[in-house]
């Protein structure tokens, strides 16, 4: 029901727009037809829950435009009758929840009917059927008809006139009987003669008997009818008039129920028969008959005709009986009943009204009758109490409101009525001496009150000076000028008399108060003082100073209460002195209760304005007492209060013993009045005098701290303990001994200075008083310094001040720190009150004096430090940009000197305040500073701001160091600064190195603000103004009426607008658009101005189209999620909450949702899919496990690069209100916590790198805070917090390590952001438990720093947490310590610095591995992936993978450990898990494949299993080492793969089929080894033929075509043998000719994406060869899966005669390499040119298109490269030449990285291609690994060309110092590095091809130096030291030059 009521408060709130919802509730009603039938069925719960829910919808929307609602309201109201019969109503349903069910029912039908008359007036319609039905229903359902009965008493609706009469006259049935205990001859002016109980004598015991026996003989319920009955007469009457005859028979019955109530009140509770529980139940229930009655006879005095004669005749009597039967109520044995209570109370309210009749004709009569009941309800009432019961409370309000009706009537009576209540007589206490022990009567004290409680209702000076001096003469000459309770009463009436604030009686009765109080203190000590009675007591401690604070509180003008003030502080002083007069006692008893007046009455006294000397020595005299007595709180420590009030006249010791216990505490007398100390201290003006020498001479003060003095003797040892309390309160700043110039009673005043100053900052902060025309803050530091001001102050002295202003300032760093975990509006005024310090102290560095300029300095720096905030509060920093140019104060102005001296300080602390805020939280801080530079114009004089703008101008952030501070700050992470280079508004490229001057981009941003704004305001002006003009009509034809009339603001057209382009945004993106940025930013910043000029509207339309733009404007750059989005996102939000702080948490909300959006939908940094993990996603399944998938659609690069901006702005934010907002603080929890749940859900894409551990630095920051005061109740969350952050920053290090490679800049901020979270690491503060005796967590500790065997929610089992804690720590921190030197490397590839290696032993290898295992096993096989010669930490690891193998079968990189060649020879029990493992990459297969593993069947059978598992077209790469594994095929597994691979695709048939025919070359070994090979070449055409055999028809008919058409391609060959070389070419051309095309499916074998179009007959060329004849000819080509109508030029090489598979092993491996490289991102280039052996020593060879051999080159130009380029692309430095050169490097580096691990050989300049952009090329692959030209001389010992001519292009200085040379130089080692991480897969390429008998393997360890030239023991550091040696080597090494001499002399190939 509670969610379908909060669904109709919705509705109601907005019809139109949940018209939907309105129809749903109204379709669960019971349906109108069937309701109005005879007998309706049983309705459900439900829908009775919809009725009410309709019932309330129309109390609050009674006029909507659906009838619907309204129909079925009617149709149930009118039903109710149908709903006597209990089949009516659900089973379940009570009596209860139908009474229940209709007074709500009711309620809202009656609600629905005030505020409409036409639903009103349907309603009224029933009501009377439904009341006569129910009144008439008889005894069988009388449950629910009853319950309709009590429903319509509370909630009556409309009725007709006509059914009125009705109903009364059914109403009035209930009273046909004649009533017990009545007369019928009554009078009905009197009631006397019913006096039956013994109030007179003409009864007898008979008749008393009969009437009790009638009134116990009628029934209960009967009873509860008749109250029923009069209630709902009256709810009659007050609807509707009735007949008069009718009227008639009402009155009589009220009168004969009111004659009955007074017999029935007389009767004592002993004459009843009845007795318990059941007499009590029928006395309740006659009594509330009673009252109905009582309220119906007010009802029938309203329906008096008042100008009859007859309607006086009822007056009279219906008064008469009003005040009897209250008479009878007030001595009823009943009284104490709350029905009898309730009773009086409606009696009291008739005789009020009976007081107004006619317009108050009977009041004199009235009062009479009256004042006797009022004295007999004195009589009655308690004595003494706050509360004297009801009836008292009845005929005071009933008093109040005769007099106030009866002063303005006729004011003789009220006079005679208020002066005649008796308040006590003359004391004759000579003659009666024991008078005051006898008990004062309860008359008198009550009339006191009653008296007391008139005046301060009525409030008029008239009745308080009647009744004042009656009081004062008794208090003075009566019986109550001595001690008593009647004294006691008369001062508390005094005193809230003098409270109502009229001068006269105020000043009688204060002048009272204080003589009272006063001559008690005088009595206090003397002998008669010994037998006073306690009340004298009383008087002193309670009632007086209870009168004191009554008084303060009321009094309200300020004439007045300066008086009192005065009066008030004159009293303490003359208290004091006195107290301390009386030798051996303690003035804290006396000047104590009066604290708390004194605090009341300072509490709107502003004490930074002009004090009058003699008020300021009041309240110096009064903090003098309050530090002599001791009244003060502690000020070194809070002691709990050990006395609630003191009860003796206590005597702790000397002076100096009081004061010290003052500072140090306990505290000994009552919180309150400590409290009020507190409150005293913020409105006292500063204790300043002109010199301290007036203390000296001041008599009484002399006099007071030492008695002595008056006889001329001092006393020495009282100084020396004030100067030691002194001491103490200064905290111990200054020795006692450096007091010694400092007498008594100036201690005791410097004493009273340090409370005074010191409490002001402990009790609120320090923020003082202000009047009431001030609404600034005011800081109590303006006290604290005016005494440094005083002139001629000693040095002693002026130390001791400056100690005060010291500890007030830690006193008030203390109350700021203990608020810190406040929230609302605590946390409001604590940020207040800081910034009304911080602001004063700004202000205070304008002082002449430079010792206060230096503490002011001092202060504000640490306030600074110790509360950040301050940094961005705008108050506060526009205290210090104003101050920098305002004019200087008066006081200074006459000084140049000074003048110049300040603005050079004002300066210094600007430009340091703006650097510290730039360092912590750059976005924030620029945005603060363009808000500034906007409202510059408000701030700046006749000059602009050159102050501001030579303070800004110098000051610059961005990339790398920063000179602006020292140290690791925020701004050094480079999210941060990225994000602050968003924020400024500069259009920088944030992926490149930037600096950016805070002040040129502040004016260039603020100045777009500005105009943004302007265009607002201006749109608005012409908007209003427009629809201001009165439109002339045209004439007669004109359609005026057709107009539309402006209903719609301004803000509203142009925030529904702005919502509409934003959307439009959205769309675009959603559907893979482009977004305009410059567009998107311009519709941003336009909307974010009309946002901030929007701020004040109240519209609700304007409110809920702010909150949809507020809302769009954050989520936008989220859902377009691009780096260029989020510039313009992070730009509008750091000017939303720098305009608007009050904006602040809205839009850190939206963004926390956005941002947590991105993580449930997988964008960005938390694309988890594999296909966005980068590198690894592109080398699937080759060099890397798993299936090849589809590349994202959107760059996730770029949309992690939006994430980081926008977590740049997140740290921003965090550092804002890490201290400040707890609200805030939580939403970046929420925040983390959405983003670090488990499972671990980030993506593992290397340039994500910086961005992850970015937003792991900012959850570490964020859990730091638990030692924060504002989060400390959060400590047990946010450990556990904690620990995700660790799990997550470990799940990071599950993946591989990855290269990415985007610019220096990237790479460098990339490294800093692991740094930084590394340096927080290191850095990080240790929470460590709080432990007991036992061992056990302290309750106040950290919840999970000692768990043992528990299931952690995070962690899992584990055995201690601290231990584990500390141990993941260490892993982490090393392992991100490897991650940030890795980075490093890749970021400054050519720094040779030599990082020296981590110093771990074997012993902590193997706990990281264990600890790295318990997190995640994927951790542990990373991290001996990062160390991979480590063989501790690969024997522990592959232990682990052993021991726990169930477990990681879901990894393929575990493989290793357990499948290894001893494995198999043991044929150990873990391979049988390889049918269960995942799939590993091919390559990795490969290796499985080899001898070593000797073809072993499950590892066999795992393979298979694996390359079946990808699609032919991928493993068709790896087909040379899939022919090689048939030689080791004994169980034909291989082969079966094979041939079933080539029943799913024709072009792997076609390509494996080449390969076999290739086969053919001998090994080189031994004769055994010549028969394995025998047999493995007779199994080839097996092969073959069985593949062939296989075909289908249709792949049969391909496959002959395909290679029918290569076949006679290559024949031509073997033709052109035998012609002359000059016939040659003529020759191909015949032959081609010959060559038709069969089909136009035909590919070239190279490449079987390259679909044959025809032959170019003219291109074939004949080659030089020295065997057969090789041929080139040109293709007409396209692209398979592209536009076959682009057709473009392939031209091959086909050879006869040469083994062509070594080249294919090398392209093979310079093809992963450009695998490798493109998927890292590395700008290299590399040209795997396609090759392909057709058969024995035949093969196919790819021409690189657009290429000249370098030795072509020479034959054609002379010169080397450098000129060649200058004739080919332009001069140097042209963007031609650059560009080629900028080729050649790229591609020369790509080419160095394949030439150091293949070692190709024979690099002569015929096998230097350079093609038509300049790009390098290598060719001919005949020498690599271990084999070289001329016998393997290895002349060439380089391990790449590097030449002459080379160098001249790459390093234009000749001295390796170029930046191309380190361009060139850095490419190859980050090419190398990103070699080095496939380094197996590589290896293992090469290693199937071992037994291939490929010259490259003849000799030497081939495998073994490739495996060594990848250096896999060298860190990454190392390896770029070894690549760059390998450089330098190369550097125009001379046995290059030497073998290219060779070749031009023996070749003829120019070199």
């Amino acid at each position: 029901m509670e969610s379908l009521i909060e669904l109709c408060d919705l509705i109601a709130e907005n019809p139109g727009r949940f018209v939907e919802k309105l129809a749903w509730i109204c379709g669960r009603c019971p349906p109108a037809e069937a309701l109005l039938v005879g007998s309706p069925p049983r309705v459900s719960r439900s829908q009775l829950n919809a009725i009410l829910a309709v019932a309330r919808f129309l109390s609050k929307c009674p006029n909507h435009s659906d009838e619907m609602p309204k129909s079925l309201l009617l149709a149930f109201y009118r039903s109710i009758p149908s709903s006597f019969n209990p089949t009516f109503w659900p089973q379940s349903f009570t009596n209860d929840s139908v009474v229940s069910f209709f007074r709500d029912f009711l309620e809202y039908i009656c609600q629905a009917c005030e505020l409409s008359p036409e639903f009103s007036t349907d309603v009224a319609r029933f009501t009377g059927d439904i009341l006569i039905s129910a009144l008439g229903n008889g005894n069988a359902d009388l449950g629910v008809s009853k319950a309709v009965l009590k429903a319509m008493c509370y909630h009556f609706p409309p009725l007709l006139s006509d059914d009125a009469n009705k109903l009364v006259s059914c109403l009035l049935e209930q009273f046909e009987n004649f009533e017990p205990g009545i007369s019928s001859h009554s009078s009905p002016m009197s009631v006397s003669n019913v006096d039956l109980l013994g109030y007179n004598d003409g009864g007898g015991d008979g008749a008393e008997k009969r009437v009790i026996a009638s009134f116990e003989e009628e029934p209960v319920d009967r009873l509860a009818k008749q109250e029923m009955a009069l209630i709902l007469t009256g709810n009659v009457l007050d609807k509707v008039s009735i007949d008069s005859n009718l009227l008639e028979s009402v009155r009589g019955i009220v009168k004969q129920q009111f004659h009955s109530m007074i017999t029935f009140l007389k009767i004592r509770k002993r004459d009843w028969s009845e007795q318990g529980q059941s007499l009590k139940v029928r006395i309740n229930a006659k009594l509330a008959a009673y009252q109905a009655a009582a309220r119906l006879q007010i009802k029938t005095l309203a329906s008096l005709d008042l100008d009859g004669k007859s309607s006086k005749k009822l007056l009279q009597g219906a008064l008469a009986s009003l005040i009897e039967a209250a008479e009878a109520c007030l001595f009823s044995v009943w009284r104490k009943l709350r029905a009898c209570e309730e009773l009086f109370s409606s009696l009291l309210s008739g005789i009020s009204h009976a007081a107004v009749a006619r317009d108050g004709q009977m009041l004199r009569v009235l009062l009479i009758r009256f004042k006797s009941l009022v004295l007999m309800t004195c009589a009655q009432a308690d004595t003494w109490g706050s509360n004297q019961g009801p009836m008292f409370e009845s005929v005071l309000k009933t008093s109040c409101e005769i007099i106030q009706f009866g002063w303005n009537k006729d004011r003789s009576p009220v006079d005679t009525f208020i002066m005649g209540f008796p308040i006590g007589e003359r004391n004759n206490y000579e003659e009666e001496v024991d008078k005051e022990k006898q008990a004062v009567p309860s008359l008198q004290l009550n009339v006191i009150r009653l008296l007391a409680d008139l005046n301060s209702s009525v409030k008029r000076p008239e009745v308080v000076d009647m009744i004042l001096p009656k009081f004062i003469e008794s208090l003075e000459e009566r019986d109550a000028s001595i001690p008593g309770l009647l004294r006691l009463r008369l001062l508390d009436a005094v005193a809230r008399m003098a409270s109502l604030g009229f001068e006269k009686s105020y000043r009688e009765a204060v002048v009272l108060m204080t003589r009272s109080y006063l001559s008690k203190l005088a009595a206090v000590g003397s002998a008669e003082s010994k037998t006073t009675a306690p009340e004298a007591r009383t008087e002193r401690v309670e009632t007086l100073p209870a009168g004191f604070l009554l008084i303060a509180r009321h009094l309200t003008t300020p004439k007045l209460r300066t008086d009192y003030r005065q009066r008030l502080l004159s009293l303490c002083s003359d208290v004091g002195l006195a107290a301390e007069s009386k030798s051996g006692k303690s003035g804290a008893d006396f000047l104590g209760p009066l604290l708390p007046s004194v605090a009341e009455i300072c509490s709107d006294f502003d004490p930074s304005g002009d004090v009058e000397p003699s008020l300021l020595k009041l309240f110096r005299n009064l903090w003098f007492y309050i530090a002599l007595f001791g009244l003060a709180p502690p000020l070194q420590s809070q002691h709990t209060m050990t006395k609630s009030v003191s009860t003796t006249l206590n005597s702790v010791g000397s002076m100096g013993a009081i004061a010290l216990q003052a500072v140090s505490g306990p505290y000994m007398w009552s919180a309150d009045w400590s409290s009020a100390v507190q409150r005293i201290s913020q409105g006292t003006p500063p204790l300043v005098v002109s010199s301290v020498k007036w203390l000296e001479d001041e008599l009484e003060l002399n006099a007071l701290h030492n008695p002595g003095s008056r006889r001329g003797s001092g006393n020495e040892k009282a100084a020396v303990s004030q100067r030691t309390a002194l001491c103490a309160a200064l905290g111990g700043r200054m020795e006692v001994s450096a007091m010694s110039t400092i007498s008594g009673v100036k201690s005791t005043y410097l004493l009273a200075v340090a409370f005074l100053e010191i409490i002001r900052f402990s009790s609120n902060g320090g923020i003082l008083n202000v009047g009431p025309s001030s609404t600034a803050s005011r800081s109590a530091f303006s006290c604290a310094f005016e005494y440094l001001k005083s002139p001629g102050l000693t040095q002693a002295v002026s130390q001791c001040l400056t100690a005060i202003v010291h500890r007030a300032f830690e006193t008030a760093v203390a109350w700021l720190e203990d608020r810190m975990s406040e929230t609302g509006p605590e946390a409001e005024y604590r940020e207040s009150t800081l910034s009304t310090h911080a602001s004063f102290l700004v202000k205070n560095l304008s002082q002449r004096d430079e010792h206060i300029r230096d503490i002011s300095v001092n202060l504000l720096n640490q306030l600074r430090d110790r509360f950040p905030q301050i940094l961005w509060n705008s108050s506060c920093l526009d205290s210090l940009l104003l101050s920098v140019h305002n004019d200087p104060p008066s006081s200074v102005v006459n000084d140049p000197a000074c003048v110049a001296t300040i603005r050079s300080l004002y300066q210094k602390t600007v430009r340091e305040w703006i650097i510290v805020s730039l360092s912590q939280a750059p976005c924030t801080s620029q945005g603060l500073l363009q808000e500034k530079l906007c409202k510059a114009n408000s701030w700046q004089k006749s000059q602009p701001t050159a102050e501001v703008v030579s303070l800004l101008s110098e000051i610059k952030i961005g990339t790398g160091k920063n000179d602006c501070w020292t140290g690791t700050k925020t701004a050094n992470i480079p999210a941060v600064m990225a994000a602050a280079a968003a924020a400024s508004g500069a259009k920088l490229k944030l992926t490149e190195a930037f600096n950016l001057e805070v002040l040129s981009t502040g004016m260039i941003s603020a100045t777009a603000k500005c105009n943004h704004a302007g265009e607002i305001a201006g749109m608005r002006r012409l908007y209003e103004s427009i629809g201001s003009l009165d439109l002339p009509a045209l004439g007669p034809g004109d359609m005026v009426e057709n107009m539309q009339p402006k209903t719609e603001s301004f803000s509203e057209v142009l925030l529904t607008k702005f919502v509409r382009l934003l959307q439009k945004f959205v769309n675009v993106a959603e559907k893979g658009g482009e977004v305009d940025k410059s567009s998107f930013h311009e519709t941003c910043s336009q909307a974010t101005a009309l946002l901030l000029s929007d701020l004040g509207s109240d519209s609700k339309s304007n409110v809920e189209s702010f909150s949809q733009l507020l809302r769009l404007l954050c989520w936008c750059p989220a859902y377009i999620l691009t780096s260029d989005a989020m510039e313009t996102g992070v730009f509008i939000w750091t000017w939303l909450v720098s305009a608007a702080p009050q904006l602040c948490s809205l839009v850190l909300a939206e963004l926390v949702d956005a941002w947590l959006w991105t993580v449930d939908t997988k964008r960005g940094l938390f694309a988890s899919e594999v296909r966005c993990s980068g590198p690894a996603a592109k080398l699937r399944p080759h060099l890397v496990s798993g299936e090849p998938e589809a590349p994202p659609e959107k760059d996730p690069v770029e949309q992690i690069l939006a994430h980081r901006l926008w977590l740049g702005f997140f740290i921003d934010r965090f550092e804002v209100v890490r201290h400040d907002s707890v609200s805030q603080l939580l939403l970046l929890g929420r925040l983390l916590q959405g983003t670090t749940k488990l499972p671990w859900n980030f993506s593992s894409h290397p340039a994500a790198t910086g961005t992850f551990f970015t937003l792991m630095l900012l959850g570490l920051k964020f859990c730091s805070c638990k030692s924060q005061g504002n989060l400390q109740n959060l400590r047990a969350g946010l450990q556990l917090l904690e620990d995700r952050i660790y799990r997550a920053s470990l799940g990071w290090f599950a993946h591989q390590p990855e290269w990415y490679d985007m610019n220096k800049n990237f790479a460098l901020s990339e490294a800093q952001s692991v740094s930084m979270f590394v340096h927080h690491l290191l850095n990080e503060q240790v929470d460590t438990p709080q432990l007991d005796s036992r061992g056990q967590a302290l309750e106040n500790g950290s919840s999970l720093n000692d768990v043992r065997d528990q299931d952690h929610p995070i962690w899992g089992q584990m055995e201690s947490y601290a231990i584990g804690r500390e141990k993941r720590k260490q892993l982490l921190l090393m392992l991100c310590q490897h991650e940030a030197d890795r980075l490093d490397v890749w970021a400054q590839p050519t720094v040779k610095e030599t990082i020296s290696r981590l110093k771990i032993s074997s012993e902590k290898w193997v706990d990281f591995a264990r600890t790295a295992f318990s997190v995640d096993p994927r951790i542990a096989l990373c991290l001996a992936a990062r160390f991979p010669t480590n063989n501790h930490l690969k024997a522990e690891v592959t232990q682990l993978v052993q021991l726990h193998i169930l477990e990681i079968r879901h990894i393929p990189e575990a493989l290793p450990y357990f499948v290894t060649p001893k494995a198999i020879d043991e044929n150990s029990t873990l391979l049988q898990q390889l049918p269960h493992w995942a799939a590993c990459s091919i390559t990795q297969a490969l290796e499985f494949l080899t001898p070593a593993y000797k073809g072993h069947p499950r590892v066999m059978a795992y393979v298979l299993r694996v390359l079946e598992s990808y699609p032919p077209q991928r493993v068709t790469f790896f087909m040379p080492q899939l022919v090689q594994a048939l030689r080791y095929d004994d169980e034909k597994l291989v082969e079966g793969y094979l041939l079933r691979a080539t029943q799913r695709s024709d072009i792997f048939a076609h390509i494996l089929i080449w390969n076999l025919q290739g086969e053919t070359c001998e090994p080189e070994s031994g004769k055994d080894s010549s028969a394995k090979h025998a047999a493995f070449l007779a199994l080839l055409p097996l092969v073959r033929q069985r593949i062939i055999d296989g075909f289908n028809e249709k792949a049969r008919d391909v496959f002959q075509r395909e290679f029918d058409f290569f076949d006679k391609v290559t024949s031509i060959s073997g033709a052109l043998y035998p012609l002359p070389k000059e016939e040659r070419r003529a020759g191909i051309r015949r032959e081609l000719e010959k060559i038709e095309m069969q089909g136009d499916d035909l590919y070239l074998p190279t490449a079987p994406n390259k679909i044959v179009k025809g032959i170019q007959v003219d291109s074939g060329i004949p080659l030089q060869s020295a065997a057969k004849v090789p041929i080139m000819i040109t293709f007409n080509v396209a692209d398979r899966d592209g536009n076959q109508n682009d057709i473009k030029p392939q031209a091959c090489i086909f050879k006869v005669g040469d083994d062509c598979r070594q080249d294919v092993l090398a392209l093979q491996v310079i093809s992963l390499l450009k695998d490798i490289f493109e998927a890292v991102g590395l700008n290299l280039y590399l040209y795997p040119y396609g090759v392909l052996p057709t058969g024995p020593e035949r093969g196919i060879i790819e021409v690189v298109p657009n290429t000249r051999s370098r030795s072509q080159m020479g034959e054609t130009t002379d010169g080397g490269l450098y000129e060649i380029f200058q004739q080919d692309y332009g001069p140097v430095g042209s963007p031609g030449f650059e560009a080629a050169r900028e080729n050649f490097i790229i591609s020369s580096a790509g080419y160095a990285v394949a030439s150091l691990l293949l070692q190709p050989k024979d690099r002569h300049n015929g096998n230097l291609l350079i093609d038509s952009a300049g790009r390098l090329v290598h060719i001919d692959f005949g020498f690599i690994l271990e084999i070289s030209p001329g016998g393997n001389m290895r002349f060439e010992s380089a391990h790449f060309k590097l030449s002459h001519e080379m160098t001249q292009l790459i390093d234009p200085s000749g001295a390796m110092k170029s930046e191309t040379w380190y361009l060139f130089v850095s490419l190859c080692v980050k090419g190398y590095l990103a070699a080095r991480r496939y380094m197996d897969g590589i290896i293992n390429t090469v290693l199937m091809m071992l037994d291939s008998g490929l010259p490259c393997f003849s000799r030497g360890d081939p495998i073994g130096n490739l495996r060594k030239r990848f250096h896999p023991e060298m860190s990454e550091r190392e390896a770029a030291n070894y690549m760059i040696r390998a450089c330098s080597d190369a550097y125009n090494k001379w046995t290059t030059a030497g073998y290219d001499l060779i070749q031009y002399m023996q070749q003829g190939i120019e070199k």
